[in-house]
């Protein structure tokens, strides 16, 4: 069983990935799938590591929307020709940069694990 600070660590790990396409902008993004594809698929891994945190973890850094994040990963995996790629791109932009800050705050030990 993998613990919270290796999940914490996924979380940074599939962002650094959707970086590395998100990185070629929102033009790239909309006109290739395989970018579409690969960004969906790291989000999906964002959502996953976020839903198998320990409740005492969650609880301790309400500060991250864990519901959302895990409540995207559903949409993403469950609801797939339903995806809107406006949403996709705004996770990207606006969300992601700060679940990076506050992933790595709590993994720094500025906030408790």
């Amino acid at each position: 069983m993998r613990r919270d600070e290796q999940r914490l660590r996924d979380i940074l790990e599939a962002i650094a990935k959707i970086d590395q396409f998100a990185g070629e902008g929102r033009a790239a993004f909309d006109t290739d799938e395989r970018t579409q594809v690969w960004i969906v698929h790291f989000i999906q891994i964002v959502g996953e590591a976020a839903r198998a945190l320990s409740e005492d973890l969650r609880r301790k850094n309400p500060q991250v929307p864990w519901t959302l994040i895990v409540g995207m990963r559903h949409i993403l995996v469950h609801d797939y020709f339903g995806i809107d790629l406006d949403e996709v791109w705004s996770v990207v932009e606006r969300d992601l940069p700060v679940l990076r800050r506050e992933v790595q705050a709590i993994l720094d030990g500025q906030i408790q694990i």
